[in-house]
């Protein structure tokens, strides 16, 4: 029989073209009209999780889009692990943008190109092709393992929450691994230690009761774009700081020692705007550039709309106007509080003339941070440098992963996060990609993780 690796490798193909068959389904999960898709996406995983040969496979219904469950679990005195993952995706306007379709996967420059390919759909794949590699060569896994993989990651896990909590004897683990996540950069690897919260809001501002023609009705009537405008430019301050009562007052400071490991981290600004296509960077005053990225809050709008979009002119006044905002939360704040300010501060700043209605989001997330001493981390570290032939440093994430959070706080569990994407692959973004050879060093570095950890 062939080694684990060896199958691995010999199966590399075909694990590819599995991934560009997953990538063809849009499964949206924002968006009703793909409810068909996600169904088939997770049928399409739980047939996989057959398939690579574990047990329990289930395709488990929640109050939203459903969650796929399996296990493993016939090695008594070895650990559980519980991989977490999501194949839902993000939207992906604007099609314009993208060079090829974004559900037409294709591969130019050793790059598969695909609307989830990165975020989530690669990444996620690789753990159970490995539990596949093991069952075929040797009928048995060095750990024990649980999948708990969910299709609303991407509108922030609404149902997750009452999912897990319900079943948390089923998902009990010693700690749960990550195929969700992203390394810093292609070129160094990293470990992520910490992720920020994330709160939301939208609100609608309305004048009159019906569009009026601005010929007629300006300069007589307050414009809700206008109003908009100000409510918006009113959330900062003209540096970059947000200016929202309070915003700052429970957020807990970097010590001088945390601000120096960062400050240590190789960083080329010019590369760095080259990278994203800006002129400059900008942000709040009196911080670098990481640690504006991920140890400070911060307050973003989304979206911004209202009165006509189309094609040349429309002399008109509209009705509404609209934002979104979402916020990034660090230690040691809380969503509620925050959400909480944010609609007192737009109340507060509300223009005469015009009427405010606010929807407060319930995808609300803690911020999340693992102990440097984790066991997890230590393995995680010691499979990337035997794989890059270098120390991983370890880096924070900007973003969000709710599920971190959620299983800390509801099943006492710590989340290592051990994904094989890069964040410069574009998700969220039109032409998100995923680089082939980390597919492939994914694949190398899931089978020897679990071995490490077999024997610790």
């Amino acid at each position: 029989m062939p080694s684990v690796q060896e199958y691995l490798i010999a199966n590399h193909e075909r694990i590819l073209a599995e991934l560009i068959e997953f990538a063809r389904v849009p499964s949206i999960s924002t968006q009703p009209e793909h409810c068909g898709d996600i169904e088939t996406a997770a049928q399409w995983v739980a047939t996989q999780l057959t398939a690579a040969g574990l047990s329990n496979v289930k395709i488990i219904l929640t109050s939203g889009h459903p969650v796929i469950y399996a296990d493993w679990l016939n090695v008594p005195d070895a650990p559980t692990i519980l991989i977490y993952g999501h194949y839902d995706v993000q939207p992906p306007d604007p099609l314009d943008k993208w060079i090829s379709p974004p559900f037409d996967p294709q591969i130019r420059d050793g790059r598969l190109y695909a609307r989830g390919v990165s975020d989530d759909k690669g990444p996620m794949l690789i753990p159970i092709k490995v539990a596949e590699a093991f069952l075929k060569t040797s009928e048995k896994l060095p750990v024990n393992i649980k999948f708990l993989i969910e299709g609303e990651e991407e509108i922030g896990s609404p149902s997750l929450e009452t999912f897990v909590a319900e079943n948390a004897v089923l998902l009990t683990a010693d700690f749960a691994l990550s195929a969700d996540g992203a390394m810093w950069r292609v070129d160094v690897p990293s470990i992520t230690v910490a992720s920020r919260g994330l709160v939301g809001i939208e609100f609608t501002v309305t004048g009159a009761k019906k569009d009026l023609h601005s010929g007629r009705f300006g300069g007589a009537v307050a414009n809700p774009l206008h109003a908009t405008a100000q409510l918006v430019a009113s959330l900062h301050t003209p540096e970059g700081r947000v200016a929202v009562a309070g915003f700052y007052e429970d957020v807990r400071e970097l010590d001088s020692a945390e601000r120096l490991a960062l400050a240590r981290l190789p960083f080329d600004e010019n590369d760095f705007l080259k990278q994203i296509q800006a002129d400059e960077l900008f942000g709040e005053p009196g911080y670098s550039t990481f640690e504006r990225q991920w140890t400070r809050p911060t307050l973003e709008i989304n979206g911004l709309w209202g009165g006509y979009q189309g094609h040349g002119s429309k002399t008109v006044i509209p009705s509404e106007a609209h934002a979104k905002i979402t916020c990034r939360l660090v230690a040691n704040q809380n969503p509620q509080d925050i959400q909480d300010k944010i609609v007192h501060h737009l109340t507060q700043n509300l223009p005469s003339g015009v009427h405010l209605d606010i929807h407060r989001e319930d995808n609300m997330a803690l911020p999340y941070e693992i102990p440097e001493t984790h066991r997890g981390l230590k393995i995680a570290a010691d499979v990337l440098g035997e794989i890059y032939g270098q120390e991983p440093l370890h880096v924070r994430m900007g973003g969000t992963l709710p599920v971190s959070e959620l299983f800390k706080r509801l099943l006492g569990m710590d989340t290592v996060f051990f994904s094989f994407s890069t964040a410069d692959e574009d998700f969220h973004a039109p032409n998100e990609f995923f680089r082939l050879q980390r597919l492939y060093d994914g694949l190398t570095a899931w089978a020897l993780y679990w071995q490490k950890l077999a024997v610790v």
